[in-house]
């Protein structure tokens, strides 16, 4: 764990160190460029660790790419390597959603509805509700969404810099005292409310789901453990229509590779960042990641206003 732990510090403060590069470098583009199985094996890294620390993945893959000149590295592979995203949260957690779901059912047969796992099952499917929802209108009412100002760099900066604010909020006031057995299902709904917000790029899904659930009351780890549960179903719906439309795009042969090796990276930093991070919030707050965020928007502000990163 301590191995994770200096991995994990040392990724923040990579991170940390190309954001003044977005604003003082030279200027950058968003060309797509070809992928080495090097860039893969990072950028799986970079997916993988920020999918599930409240940092906000599509910011770091927009971003990091970039700033070290290895260009946009494309839809096609962004949307593959968080399959493995979704492969290691649902191998973490497949104990917990098995018994989630027999305890389910057996909540349903004895009408013992207070049980816990009937509570947490209730709760992750209202909770996936808003965002299906939310995620459909926005699909069906703004055209051409992947290339809005909604997905802008200053938008992510913006989301950063909210949500820093936001998290800082909750864990100054906050009590941090309801555990994992005393979540009910309004949790589940309020939080999945806020999962909404992660539709917005540089907002964190687990960013916004983990602030909600302090700001009610949770303790730091119960948040983040119930906000990966949440997340289950919202990230595998939409990889699912993501790789969809990969599919009905196509892989060109020389990146089938890359593509594999980006893939197998996510899935294990994704797997490493979900256990250190529920282990860490056992016992630290979640400062390191206020001011993590904040820096990391102000430094694409900056960059954005300047002109040296496009917009």
């Amino acid at each position: 764990m301590k191995k994770l732990n200096k991995l994990l510090y040392f990724y923040l403060g990579l991170s940390l160190s190309l954001t003044p590069k977005l604003a003082l470098g030279t200027e950058t583009t968003t060309t797509t460029q070809q992928i080495n199985w090097f860039q893969a094996v990072i950028l799986g890294m970079i997916q993988g660790l920020t999918e599930f620390l409240p940092i906000s993945s599509t910011a770091h893959l927009k971003a990091i790419p970039v700033a070290i000149g290895w260009g946009d590295p494309g839809v096609t592979f962004t949307a593959i390597i968080q399959l493995g995203s979704i492969v290691a949260v649902i191998w973490y957690f497949w104990q917990d959603l098995r018994e989630i779901c027999l305890g389910m059912f057996q909540g349903i047969r004895t009408s013992d509805y207070q049980s816990l796992d009937f509570r947490l099952a209730m709760g992750i499917g209202l909770g996936t509700i808003p965002i299906c929802l939310v995620g459909l209108g926005l699909k069906l009412l703004v055209e051409d969404l992947d290339n809005s100002p909604f997905r802008s760099m200053t938008a992510i900066a913006i989301a950063s810099i909210v949500m820093s604010l936001l998290l800082a909020l909750a864990e100054k006031f906050s009590q941090h005292k309801r555990n994992f057995e005393e979540l009910r299902i309004k949790d589940g709904i309020w939080m999945g409310i806020a999962q909404t917000l992660a539709l917005i790029p540089g907002v964190s899904r687990s960013g916004s789901t983990i602030t909600a659930g302090l700001f009610g009351n949770l303790e730091r780890s119960t948040a983040a453990r119930f906000s990966f549960l949440l997340g289950i179903p919202a990230i595998t719906i939409a990889g699912i229509v993501e790789l969809k439309d990969v599919l009905s795009q196509g892989i060109a042969q020389s990146e089938i590779i890359s593509v594999i090796i980006g893939l197998i990276s996510s899935g294990i930093f994704s797997y490493l960042a979900i256990a250190w991070l529920i282990k860490y919030l056992q016992t630290k707050d979640t400062w390191i990641f206020v001011w993590y965020r904040l820096i990391f928007g102000l430094a694409i502000l900056v960059g954005v206003g300047t002109k040296l990163i496009p917009n």
